[in-house]
């Protein structure tokens, strides 16, 4: 397949990794494609590309959104949203605020009874996203290892052939998956990143996964 990551920051670079570990044609995408950052990536990572936001979307079958919430849109514009018609989009943003965490909450710009990813397919009727994620950090996101127990990764859209691209992706790449519906439900699965980061927050605590245990 041919991945676009939109955004250059740790989780694209993570998230580009991981796709070129797997076999696909990866270009990551940046608004400045000669910061020190990126470059290295790409000499760090043979036959991954660097491109803009529009040359990523435009390559891509897959695009990956992965940068900051309260940017998104913006990027999303710049990529031309007739680049993401009839793709796969994986929706990897937390509507974050720009506001500092209380006692180990982070705030959203959102609230309970919307989210982020649904202003985004708004933005994007002809694309099909897939909440995916957003709900780790990004040392986890690729081959998760928690002494044999496979973490579950929740996601949720309206395409039910998108997420079974993203169900095979996210189990090749060591996950067990929780499909959650339609995408209203990014509003209950935006959050877990709030519920993820707080012992990070409050204890240092990063190496932890979510598990659904089920009977």
């Amino acid at each position: 397949m041919k991945i676009g990551i939109l955004g250059s920051g740790v989780v694209g670079q993570v998230l580009a990794t991981a796709f070129l570990k797997e076999g696909n044609a990866v270009m990551l995408a940046s608004r400045n494609t000669t910061k020190d950052a990126i470059v290295k990536w790409q000499k760090d990572n043979s036959g991954g590309q660097i491109g803009s936001y529009n040359n990523a979307a435009k390559f891509a079958d897959i695009i990956i959104l992965a940068t900051g919430g309260a940017v998104v849109e913006e990027v999303i514009k710049s990529a031309g949203i007739e680049n993401f018609s009839g793709k796969t989009v994986i929706d990897v943003t937390n509507p974050i605020a720009a506001e500092p965490p209380v006692n180990g909450v982070l705030k959203y710009f959102t609230t309970p009874n919307e989210s982020l990813m649904e202003k985004l397919q708004v933005l994007l009727p002809q694309a099909h996203l897939v909440k995916a994620f957003n709900s780790v950090g990004n040392a986890f996101m690729y081959k998760p290892d928690f002494d044999g127990i496979k973490p579950s990764m929740f996601i949720c859209g309206n395409d039910d052939e998108a997420k079974k691209t993203v169900t095979n992706i996210l189990i090749s790449f060591g996950w067990e998956v929780e499909d959650m519906g339609k995408v209203e439900a990014a509003r209950a699965i935006e959050p877990l990143c709030m519920l993820w980061c707080i012992p990070g927050l409050r204890n240092n605590q990063w190496s932890h996964a979510f598990k659904l245990l089920k009977k």
